[in-house]
């Protein structure tokens, strides 16, 4: 495999592992439920987020799903990084909870690079 694809698939996967740990956290950790509330979010945002997660997990790993569609996952995943940052922030939590978000924008920046030196080969 070359390194175009070793590092889309890598990012890629990586991300989409990520959302699916944290939807499955949304739905059944006593922690992270309480921390949404905690946060001000009524619950049925956790899980419409939880939901949409899974959906983007999805949508990002199967290769036949159209190209704007995945952006759309893309744009997606972004905003709930960013919404997490910004969360984070204004609840006080510590920096380190709002790196990790930080941290995942940049992979998943670095995969929608990757997928689009994919198509243009």
């Amino acid at each position: 495999m070359d390194t175009i694809k070793t590092v889309y698939w890598s990012t890629t996967s990586f991300v989409a592992l990520m959302m699916v740990i944290s939807a499955c956290t949304y739905f059944f950790h006593r922690g992270t439920i309480e921390g949404i509330q905690d946060l001000g979010f009524p619950d049925y945002f956790r899980i419409e987020l939880a939901i949409a997660k899974l959906i983007g997990a999805i949508v990002l790993l199967v290769p036949q799903v159209p190209i704007q569609m995945k952006e759309w996952a893309y744009a997606g995943i972004g905003l709930f990084c960013i919404t997490a940052i910004v969360a984070h922030t204004a609840h006080g939590d510590p920096v380190f909870i709002s790196l990790i978000s930080v941290a995942l924008l940049v992979i998943l920046i670095v995969s929608n690079v990757y997928l689009h030196k994919m198509i243009r080969r």
